[in-house]
């Protein structure tokens, strides 16, 4: 009796043809249909399918029964609904979840064991690949035992220490299955497929049974397939098996045994796009010549020369040599184009473009069928510039959805002891007081953001309270206000502090972390598929935290949430455009679209790089009769055919990815290769060019020069202004008119600025409380700094040679005192009219001469100016606060400016530490004396007032970026765009 088995070429749409099929074996009986059963590889099939009788269904249909049997190898699940076989003999299978975090305690003691520990975060990555191992050998119907027998003693000792490690869960798990009473879901699956196999048999269904598009080869699924295709009435439709490759091409495929000579065994070429189906067939017991063609069309079809073309293209490689020798029909590919880009941005582009042109038909549709989900993503958005939502049906991992990112970034946080930019992105999160109350949780987020600009707090969530009560900062202000909003923010985190802090073990962490996620999102943490996925994911790993490995801190737990988060898929619930689909290589098998975009083709995206097995070398592998690493590409060569199949396709690949130029897909140079060049589609290409092109040359920005009104000028200046206002006239304007002052990063390390705020509050403190006492200084300094300074480049780095140069300042001191010199006051503001305007300012440090004048003091941590750049007229800040002492602008000190002095704590003379001085005459009469300094500051400031603020002069960028270092402004003013062009200088 021949088998009932048949295949749809890959020219034909699989959903649409099976099912005009079914609808025309049914001969019009209205129940025919309803009695029957088709078997789907999984839920995405069955949805398919449906999607397809729903097409067919004309004024109405009664729907056969749709059931997923479910493949192992993409972790799905078969229930026991198919038909009333005996289950409650088959012990249920282990929650999987469960099974990982058991997997990977056993992992973690072995490798313990061995000499070899590893932390729980790669304990639970090792369990993941140890798990995916296992499925295999259980899926092959491999017996664990075998393992000892396959071990080769010419193994490297890497791969013999694996075994090993291997050997002893494998002796450890059995038994802790029995203990729960539960058995692995592969080998469930698997009992499940013999059992019912069996039962039909002897008591066949009473209508009739249909296996369509499953492709896996396991040995119980075959056994079942084989089953059903002998049964009278069932059948089993392959989804493109090539009946036209020639014998000599498909009996290369393998699997092959051993030569009787050499008991050598050639390798399978699994990477072939039919060698899966032929392992199929052959444990089916069915050879390729008793597999019927399935003469039912879809409408969708395309030529059916396009098969034939297809399969030329994708032959064995020591076959390729026939392309020379086929007629051009043989191998032409009409209807399919091809179009490369520069970047995956372009890329992404005419995809979209592609996509949108479709619709302009009625009725088209358009799937983009790609791998690389970061693509996916691109396309996405591309389509949103004409309001088109599209959704992408292989989902997105739950680390990059909104609940599974709230709980990373709530693990990430509390591991780095909530450091300021793990905090602030945990506070912002936007599900975090989501709902009436998250404008006003904004608004604080934004005071701590300010308040944390700059150098790290101390650790924990009471060294952001302390920072906040008295750390270093230039806007003391935010600090002071985001202080009562932080105070209810730490109360909410404190929980998971104090979990963290503890040491505790996964389970007390992981419930610190769903505590502290509902406190912060409330219900919007835990809604909508991706939060359920979430919850369902947390709930698991709470409830067998008990059984999993051990943590040696909190510091894994965000790797390990990380890792598992990636592992699961969420999906979009239907919504997207109806005519628009972007798939994944599963979504897309058994169905087609009237234009399909095969996307991302270069080498390591499709096909992908095969996985590593970290747990059996290829030669155990080979040895043991288990897939080989490279099956995947096999898979992925087959998942590209049937694209191909479709009546139009366009193939799409960039030259180059975020980082570096690529390879194109081995699947692209074999068209090439074989057509000569696929045929390209230059008005895709042109479209991308223009799309966002503006016409005519670039309008580049003009040298800025804001002039605004005298009533609008600033009619005050400071004495650390003057030199930008000179130099970069419009980085004043922006700064003090415009108010747009320079920020700090978050986390930033030690600017000096900040340096210099912490080093002058040092000395303040100095002064006012110690009375410049040279013994005091030292120990002030440590103890402020040490209050501060919880950066650890500033304690490790800065700090100790910051000492140094006290001692410098501790020394100078105490010699000046002893030749009468006298501090008089540090830190004071003073304020004089002068040329028309106010000039105020701070001093560091006035002292009092021995012979009655004043000395001005600046500290500068770093190099202090020069004596060129002031006779240049420029820093002139010590001359103004002269100029302010001189006509009593300090109200605490009366005198006449005797010296002017940078004290700097850089190096100099082997020394951290001096004293200079921008004035002073040489021999030659050159340079600037102490009492021309003032008048000279003096006529500086007032050709600046005259200019800018009180006469109409425009404020021009960069009039003298030598002296113009900053560029603080230099995107405001757009300095790329017109610096250094004739037209804009």
């Amino acid at each position: 009796m021949q088998p009932n088995i048949f295949s749809i070429p890959i020219h034909r749409a699989f959903a649409d043809a099976l099912v005009a099929g079914l609808i025309a074996r049914a001969g019009g009986e209205p129940l025919a249909l309803a009695r029957g059963l088709v078997i789907a590889p999984n839920n995405r099939a069955v949805r398919t399918l449906t999607d397809a009788f729903v097409r067919r269904a004309g004024e109405g249909l009664m729907l056969p029964r749709l059931i997923a049997i479910g493949d192992p190898e993409i972790g799905e699940k078969v229930g026991a609904a198919i038909d009333p076989i005996d289950v409650e003999s088959i012990p249920p299978a282990i929650d999987p979840l469960r099974r990982h975090l058991i997997l990977a305690r056993l992992v973690q003691q072995a490798r313990a064991e061995a000499g070899d520990p590893v932390d729980a975060a790669e304990a639970v990555r090792l369990a993941a690949d140890l798990a995916r191992t296992l499925d295999q050998l259980i899926v092959e119907e491999i017996a664990p035992t075998a393992l000892g027998a396959s071990v080769a003693p010419e193994l490297s000792e890497h791969w013999q220490a694996s075994l090993a490690v291997l050997d002893t869960i494998l002796d450890r798990w059995p038994r802790a299955l029995a203990a729960m009473g539960r058995i692995d879901a592969a080998d469930r699956h698997n009992r499940l497929l013999r059992a019912l196999a069996d039962r039909w048999r002897t008591v066949p269904p009473a209508g009739f049974v249909v296996a369509s598009g499953i492709a896996a080869s396991g040995p119980a699924l075959a056994h079942l397939l084989r089953r059903i295709g002998r049964m009278e009435r069932g059948m089993v439709v392959l989804p493109g098996l090539d009946l036209a490759m020639p014998r000599e091409e498909w009996d290369a495929l393998g699997p092959h045994g051993a030569d009787p000579d050499t008991g050598i065994t050639t390798p399978a070429i699994e990477t072939h796009p039919q060698f899966h189906l032929k392992l199929l067939l052959d444990r089916m017991g069915v050879a390729r010549g008793e597999v019927q063609r399935w003469r039912y069309g879809g409408g969708r079809d395309a030529p059916a020369v396009r098969t034939g073309a297809i399969g030329n293209a994708m032959a064995p490689a020591r076959f390729t040599g026939k392309w020379q020798t086929l007629p051009p029909h043989a191998r032409r590919l009409s209807g399919i184009r091809a179009a490369e880009f520069a970047s995956p941005a372009e890329e992404a582009q005419a995809i979209a473009i592609a996509m949108r042109g479709v619709l302009e038909t009625p009725g088209q549709t358009a799937a983009l069928v790609t791998p690389d989900r970061a693509l996916a993503r691109r396309v996405v958005a591309q389509l949103r510039r004409w309001n088109i939502a599209a959704d992408d049906s292989a989902g997105r991992p739950l680390s990059a959805t909104p609940p599974g990112a709230l709980l990373l970034a709530l693990a990430e946080a509390a591991a780095e002891g909530f450091a300021p930019v793990p905090l602030l992105a945990l506070l912002k999160h936007p599900l975090v007081r989501a709902g009436e109350e998250r404008l006003a949780w904004l608004d604080g987020a934004r005071l701590l953001d300010c308040a944390l600009r700059g150098p790290r707090p101390a650790a924990g969530l009471d060294g952001v309270t302390a920072h906040l009560a008295n750390g270093v900062g230039r806007d003391a202000q935010a600090r002071q206000r985001a202080q009562g909003w932080w105070d209810i923010a730490a109360e909410a985190l404190r929980p998971i502090e104090a979990a963290f802090r503890a040491g505790a073990e996964l389970g007390g962490l992981i419930a610190a972390l769903r505590e502290t996620a509902s406190a912060l999102g409330g219900d919007a943490a835990w809604s909508g598929p991706a939060g359920r996925a979430a919850a369902d994911l947390i709930g698991g790993l709470e409830d067998a935290a008990a059984e999993g490995p051990a943590l040696a801190d909190g510091g894994a737990l965000p790797i390990l949430l990380r890792g598992m988060m990636d592992a699961i898929a969420v999906r979009p619930p239907q919504g997207g455009h109806p005519r628009l689909f972007i798939w994944g290589l599963i979504e897309a098998r058994l169905q087609h679209a009237d234009l399909m975009i095969l996307g991302g083709l270069n080498e390591g995206t499709w096909p992908a790089a095969p996985a590593p097995d970290p747990w059996l070398a290829p030669r155990i592998r080979q040895q043991l009769k288990l897939p080989g690493l490279e099956r995947r590409i096999g898979l992925a060569a087959q998942d590209f055919a049937s694209g191909l199949g479709a009546r139009q396709v366009l193939v799409t690949r960039a030259r180059r990815d975020a980082r570096a130029p690529v390879i194109a897909s081995r699947f692209w140079l074999r068209m090439e290769a074989m057509t000569g060049g696929v045929t390209r589609d230059p008005r895709l290409i042109g479209h991308v060019r223009v799309i966002d092109h503006v016409q005519g040359p670039p309008a580049y920005a003009a040298r800025p020069a804001p002039c605004p009104p005298l009533a609008d000028r600033p009619q005050r200046i400071a004495v650390t202004r003057l030199d930008r206002l000179k130099a970069d006239p419009y980085a004043f304007y922006a700064g003090v008119m415009l108010r747009l002052n320079r920020w700090d990063a978050v986390d930033a390390d030690p600017t000096a600025a900040w340096r210099g705020t912490a080093v002058h509050r040092v000395f303040e403190a100095w002064m006012t409380e110690d009375r410049c006492d040279p013994a005091a200084l030292r120990p002030r300094a440590a103890r402020m700094l040490e209050e501060t300074s919880s950066h650890p480049v500033l304690r490790a780095l800065w700090t100790p040679r910051l000492m140094e140069a006290i001692d410098w300042v501790a020394e100078r001191i105490a010699a000046d005192a002893a030749a009468g010199r006298v501090p008089l006051v540090a830190e004071v503001e003073g304020r004089i009219q002068a040329m028309g305007v106010e000039l105020y300012g701070t001093v560091d440090r006035i002292d009092r001469l021995p012979d009655g004048r004043l000395a001005i003091v600046d500290y500068k941590t770093g190099k202090a100016p020069s004596r060129k750049q002031v006779e240049a007229g420029f820093a002139m800040q010590l001359g103004l606060l002269g100029l302010i002492a001189e006509q009593g602008g300090f109200p605490a000190v009366q005198g006449q400016p005797g010296a002017f002095e940078y004290w700097s704590l850089a190096a100099m003379d082997d020394r951290l530490g001096h004293a200079s001085s921008p004035i002073g005459v040489d021999k030659q009469g050159r340079g600037i004396g102490t009492e021309n300094f003032t008048r000279l500051a003096a006529s500086v400031l007032g050709d600046a007032v005259d200019a800018w603020l009180l006469g109409d002069a425009p404020f021009t960028a960069k009039l003298h970026p030598e002296y113009a270092p900053y560029g603080d402004y230099d995107q405001l003013m757009r300095l790329d765009e017109w610096y250094g062009r004739s037209d804009g200088a």
